[in-house]
């Protein structure tokens, strides 16, 4: 493994040029680009570490964590399947057994850190809110953290 240095880190990786992008190609995935930091590997590495991007509209699968999930939003706004968004600079830690969908309406940069994989999943009833005020307003609620196994920290 090399050293990776990403100067100034806290913009929109629409602005980051010097980084390769990829489309991440998967069912259930539109318009979200990443950067590997470092992934799994024959050696015995589950975790893994990304810079994402999505631009206005773009969504991820809805999936399950089987470990560990950290999400540290640089830019603009992320979007999770329960309704809540979150903002540059809201960190948010996800349990094993999180399951959801992120999106987002106007755009954002985020860095996932995850100990281990994440499993595609069908959401249940109930698992992916589409609210009147998302729709007619584009803003989500921002409820507090319910559960040990997620913490907002702002």
């Amino acid at each position: 493994m090399h050293d990776h240095v990403v100067r100034n880190v806290f913009r929109s990786g629409f602005e980051m040029s010097e980084l390769t992008w990829t489309s991440w190609v998967e069912p259930g995935r539109a318009g979200v680009e990443h950067h590997i930091l470092w992934a799994p590997d024959d050696g015995g590495e589950d975790s893994a570490g990304l810079l994402l991007r999505f631009p206005p509209g773009a969504h991820g699968d809805f999936h399950e964590h089987l470990g560990y999930e950290l999400m540290l939003v640089f830019d603009g706004t992320l979007d999770r399947s329960d309704g809540r968004s979150f903002s540059a600079g809201d960190l948010v830690v996800e349990g094993p057994g999180t399951r959801h969908q992120m999106s987002s309406r106007l755009g954002c940069t985020v860095l996932a850190i995850r100990s281990k994989p994440a499993v595609a999943r069908e959401p249940s009833a109930g698992e992916i809110r589409n609210t009147a005020e998302t729709a007619t307003t584009g803003t989500h609620a921002r409820p507090a953290a319910s559960t040990a196994e997620e913490s907002i920290v702002r």
